[in-house]
């Protein structure tokens, strides 16, 4: 196994490790690299539906997708590349926050990717939240707030009453780690409980802007083969789409997490 960092604020590249034949020993020294670099790429795999749920599964329960899984698979969502106009992943945001149990981590597998653009960016929470003022971290640490998927709903023609909605500490601290990291998101954060939205909007804009500053952030350039997998308890994610038509085909899945604390 050989480990090389992606940036700075996060990130390893993870060589010689086939992962549809990964050994409990592997296994052991990937948690321990997933917990130090939050995001690790395996590039040169050639994984079926099946191998990729088997390697997520060193990890935990794998985690159903209301909308879109691929049939026989109610894990395994397809990401294709239908136009810009079409993606509904050009924002920041950490997966499923408008869930009780948001996923500990997603994973995604590029069978397809464009040659040019069609990055993934990523931007780290815990530096995040340890570059805010003393103050600022005493408030956030005090607020809660609640995360919504109403929006999500609607793009995909369901009903917004019956979509999921819930409630998570602004600062959440790592189960695994212990670290703590901001937590939350421009695409389904709504407001602060026992606050207004139009009262929360001033300081929800501001963390929201401070949580992607550059100095916190890395892109992945896809290539067909990579396995890519991040933690979703201090992470959040953006999919930039700067590759115009050009076909990009990704398989996403994702672990069960627990209630953010």
């Amino acid at each position: 196994m050989r480990v090389s960092r992606m940036s700075a604020p996060l990130g390893a590249y993870v060589d010689g490790v086939e992962l549809q034949s990964v050994s409990h020993a592997e296994v052991e020294a990937l948690k321990a690299l997933f917990l130090d670099h939050h995001v690790l790429v395996f590039r040169g795999q050639s994984l079926t539906p099946e191998d990729q749920m088997a390697f997520a599964e060193h990890w935990g329960q794998l985690m159903p997708f209301p909308y879109g899984a691929l049939p026989n698979y109610p894990n395994i969502v397809p990401l294709k590349n239908r136009g810009k106009a079409k993606d509904v992943n050009q924002h920041w945001h950490s997966d499923m926050t408008y869930s009780p149990t948001p996923p500990k981590l997603t994973m995604l597998y590029a069978l397809e990717a464009p040659e040019l653009g069609g990055e993934t960016a990523f931007a780290n929470q815990i530096l995040a939240y340890e570059a805010l003022s003393p103050g600022m971290q005493a408030l956030a640490g005090r607020l809660v707030a609640r995360h919504s998927a109403k929006d999500l709903a609607r793009l995909y023609g369901q009903n917004p009453d019956e979509a999921s909605e819930a409630l998570h500490p602004v600062v959440r601290t790592h189960e695994e780690s212990g670290s703590k990291a901001l937590y939350v998101c421009a695409a389904f954060t709504r407001n602060f409980v026992d606050w207004h939205r139009n009262d929360s909007k001033a300081l929800l804009d501001f963390l929201f802007e401070h949580s992607v500053r550059p100095e916190f952030q890395a892109r992945h350039r896809w290539q067909a083969g990579d396995l890519v997998m991040w933690d979703n308890r201090c992470l959040l994610h953006y999919a930039v789409h700067d590759h115009g038509d050009d076909p990009r085909l990704l398989h996403r899945l994702q672990v069960e997490g627990v209630v953010p604390q």
